[in-house]
């Protein structure tokens, strides 16, 4: 079983290096969204800003550089008083904002050199762009001590629902600092291998150094890596999928400003401020975080000008704990594909619900609207599913679809069923695996989710690895989730089958594995999660059925893809055995 307290030492000196560490005021004004524009802003289409990749370097593969910088980028708000664009400093992938959009083909292997350059014009490592609590665990240092986050800009890529070697995964032990002066204590490679050997998927990369992933990403660290194979551009070719520019990429993430335009994010302990008797921090983690602006590819509440003809989106939730309930007013999805690719057959929906970290792959027919306006809208509460409703002025709004250009000449397209059958049903080789969520408190009486296994009880990311396959074994796995919020849960290296899900009785202690009793039937997950999928939703007071097969001997980890809950121990080690 776990301990929850570190040493007096630790404490104190995480303590000392949180209060130097911070950035943002309890004080600072924020920008209201309320005034600011609207259904203005176009919106960018990611498959605009694409990676060339490099075919000599590496004869048989691609090869990509990508850098991280710190840029000033425009993001569609304004002063409110002189009504005049703002400039908003975020870290971006080769200085943009979501980053470049990798397009990969399936058999073709990439390599790729993510560099560190997020330094002054002296070359000199920036401070973090926010607020940053060091009490929290992030990791050890390349010498095996506690490294309370320092350096404080760290970072290391993910691709996210990529099958790769551990070694290219982004663990977020492996992360590095400028240069590579630093390392995390998994660091082993500059250059990473991606062999690119599963289907067409919306895959996205994003940041991944532990103790500080949620602060990365919200800074900028993000973007899209679409994976295609024969099957999509037969498709596409014959006009049966819609494809650039008929094809947008869409991520949605939540950011608030401060009056000048710089991001905010909020550094005072949930809720309330530094309390000297209790000894929190300034700055501290969130128990989760919602911000009152919504971006769409970078850009705050745009718009999108279409033809009275069908898109495809690739819609991606890329925010830190926001679920989003997606409406078109009367316009339904035609959902044709999940995290891990395609589906069988399409599903027509009337409302979309993703979590952070999740992919849906849907084509939206404007045909015979000519004239017609359409706001995405958003109706999930904060936090899912039991919390207040957004604002539906700000945060019940996503984007605008206005049905205002003339048909091109170029033909109609006559979606079908983009996989041609069902997806084989895996079957478990191995004993069924229990794992948990949970809520506890850590030692400065702040909520920390937890995950753990129904026989140990909550457990804390140090604690011994106990997710272990053996490598080629299939195996089913039961999440049950203990506290009041859904999770989004996401398990590296797999794409897994959602089985069902089952709610059970709140008698259930965790620990006593014994004690979980069932107060009704098993249902059958969504329509549009029957696919290929890396991350799902587990409600509360329920426990939900995944399988999958493990096929890569390394190290890796699960965890609730909420960004404050995977920094604050919501994350497990995934050790694939021999």
């Amino acid at each position: 079983m776990s301990h929850f307290k570190p040493t007096g030492a630790r404490l104190a000196l995480a303590l000392s290096l949180g209060l130097l560490a911070g950035a943002a005021s309890a004080q600072t004004l924020t920008l209201d969204p309320v005034p600011q524009p609207k259904f203005v802003n176009p919106l960018p289409n990611p498959l605009n800003n694409v990676l060339v990749p490099n075919t000599t370097t590496y004869p048989g593969y691609d090869y990509y550089h990508v850098t991280m910088q710190q840029v000033r980028q425009k993001l569609g708000i304004v002063d409110p008083v002189t009504l005049q664009p703002l400039w908003t400093t975020v870290w971006g992938y080769n200085g943009s904002f979501p980053g470049p959009t990798f397009e990969a083909t399936k058999g073709r292997p990439a390599k790729v050199l993510f560099t560190n350059d997020l330094v002054d014009a002296n070359g000199q490592p920036l401070p973090h762009l926010l607020p940053l609590d060091t009490s929290i665990d992030c990791g050890l240092d390349a010498y095996g001590a506690p490294s309370y986050c320092r350096p404080f800009v760290r970072t290391v890529a993910h691709l996210h629902g990529g099958h790769v070697a551990d070694h290219s995964d982004g663990n977020p032990e492996s992360w590095f600092s400028a240069g590579f002066g630093t390392t995390g204590p998994k660091w082993t490679r500059q250059i990473y291998d991606y062999p690119n050997d599963q289907e067409a998927a919306t895959l996205w990369y994003h940041d991944h150094a532990m103790g500080i992933t949620r602060l990365n990403v919200y800074a900028g660290l993000a973007g899209f890596y679409l994976l295609r194979d024969n099957n999509e551009r037969t498709l596409q070719a014959n006009y049966n999928l819609p494809k650039y520019p008929y094809e947008i990429p869409l991520v949605i993430q939540d950011r608030m400003f401060k009056t000048d335009g710089s991001l905010y994010y909020p550094d005072t302990p949930w809720p309330g401020a530094n309390d000297p008797i209790t000894g929190l921090p300034v700055p501290s983690i969130q128990p989760e975080f919602f911000g009152d602006f919504i971006l769409v590819n970078g850009v705050t509440w745009p718009v999108l000008d279409v033809e009275p003809r069908a898109y495809r989106f690739r819609i991606l939730n890329g925010s830190d704990s926001r679920f989003y309930y997606l409406r078109l007013g009367s316009r339904d999805f035609h959902v044709v594909g999940t995290d891990g690719g395609f589906i069988y057959p399409e599903v027509k929906v009337s409302r979309l619900l993703i979590a952070p970290g999740e992919r849906v792959d849907v084509v939206i027919d404007f045909t015979m609207k000519q004239g017609q306006t359409f706001i995405l809208t958003n109706t999930a509460g904060t936090p899912y599913p039991t919390g207040p409703a957004p604002d539906p002025n700000t945060t019940g709004k996503i984007m605008q679809f206005r049905v205002n250009k003339p048909l091109s000449a170029t033909p109609p397209w006559n979606w079908s069923h983009p996989r041609p059958a069902a997806i084989p049903a895996l079957t478990p080789n191995a004993p069924e695996r229990q794992v948990l969520l949970a809520e506890r408190t850590d030692p400065l009486n702040r909520i920390l989710p937890l995950l753990g296994t129904s026989a140990d009880g909550p457990l804390l990311y140090m604690d011994p690895a106990t997710e272990t396959p053996a490598v080629g074994t299939t195996e089913s796995w039961t999440i049950i989730n203990t506290t009041t919020d859904a999770h989004p849960v996401h398990l590296h290296l797999v794409q897994f089958q959602v089985v069902n899900r089952q709610p059970f009785a709140a008698s259930y202690v965790p620990g006593r594995p014994n004690t979980l009793a069932f107060t009704g039937n098993p249902t059958a997950p969504l329509d549009e999660e029957a696919g290929w999928k890396d991350t799902v939703k587990a409600n509360p007071g329920e426990v939900t059925r995944v399988i999958a097969r493990f096929d890569l001997v390394g190290e890796y980890v699960w965890h609730c893809h909420i960004l404050s809950h995977e920094d604050h121990e919501m994350m497990r080690p995934l050790i694939v055995k021999p």
